[in-house]
């Protein structure tokens, strides 16, 4: 069983109104947690946290700045401020406090805390490409019967095994910057075609690479990539603006695939001890399944 490996991206720096990236090398920081507070406050429903209402029309979605901040148990200056964009000196008391009042996933509040607090970097170099360790690669080739590949920031495919090209298309073939999870949902109609359920694969997309630009505000070719999908795909800036983040998880899909039919997997994703940007995901069909058995005719 062949493994492949990624020998590197080249990407062209594509601007785009409203995504946040500033003249296509970075993206705000300030704009960035701004409007993440603004989409959470939206989306809750004051009398599912019992606040009442008393007839009058609400002029915003969902709750009041003032509404949350008595929830936070913080000022209204104080978060207005916040959700403007400036963090400065904001303690995580006080974002562990917000993040209740917000009722926030665990992945959101992890992003919370990388858009107020992000870490201090020195000046970064020109972008380097993440390295596989030989072991990995081995353990792809290993790895029989079942797809598996290694994925990393900005949602690049790494490396790959041999059924894992099988079943999701042949990523050798492709040209480098092309093997990247987020231009193959966005921009590959073969790809629409493939995911039965494409939707829940691209909100899954878009909210790993949320969480990754929460991590890496800096980094010019994550700020490339959204701009460029927003610039040329409609529905990835409607759910880029929704600011929705997910960590990489476990679950299942169902595939319409070209030549074994419908394929339901599971799959699971483990992060890789020595690099956490990089992360292992494995796919397998249950066993007896019309699915194995299809698994199995691919990989003849």
């Amino acid at each position: 069983m062949a493994t492949h490996l990624d020998p590197g991206t080249d990407q062209a720096a594509v601007s785009c109104a409203g995504s946040g990236p500033g003249h296509g090398r970075h993206l705000d920081p300030r704009t960035e947690l701004s409007e993440f507070l603004r989409t959470r406050r939206a989306r809750l429903k004051p009398a599912d946290l019992g606040i009442a209402e008393y007839g009058r029309r609400r002029r915003v979605q969902g709750l009041r700045r003032e509404e949350l901040a008595h929830l936070a148990g913080v000022s209204v200056a104080y978060y207005t401020r916040l959700e403007q964009g400036n963090a400065r000196n904001v303690s995580v008391q006080v974002l562990d406090a917000i993040s209740g009042a917000l009722k926030l996933s665990d992945a959101e509040h992890t992003h919370l805390l990388h858009l107020a607090k992000p870490k201090q970097h020195k000046r970064r170099p020109a972008p380097q490409r993440q390295q596989v360790r030989p072991a990995l690669l081995e353990l792809l080739t290993a790895i029989e019967g079942v797809p598996a590949y290694v994925w990393g920031r900005r949602s690049d495919v790494l490396a790959w095994n041999r059924m894992a090209s099988a079943v999701f298309g042949d990523w050798a073939a492709r040209a480098p910057q092309d093997r990247n999870w987020a231009r193959i949902a966005f921009l590959d109609p073969v790809a629409r075609r493939l995911f039965a359920d494409w939707g829940a694969k691209a909100s899954d997309v878009v909210g790993h690479l949320r969480l990754d630009a929460g991590q890496h505000a800096d980094d010019p070719l994550l700020a490339e990539l959204i701009g460029e999908l927003c610039t040329k795909s409609e529905d990835f800036r409607t759910m880029w603006t929704a600011h929705d983040v997910k960590k990489k998880s476990h679950g299942s899909m169902r595939l319409m695939h070209p030549l074994a039919g419908e394929l339901t997997l599971r799959y699971e994703t483990f992060t890789l001890p020595g690099d956490e940007e990089q992360s292992l995901a494995i796919y397998h069909a249950e066993p007896g399944s019309a699915s194995e058995e299809a698994l199995r005719l691919l990989e003849g």
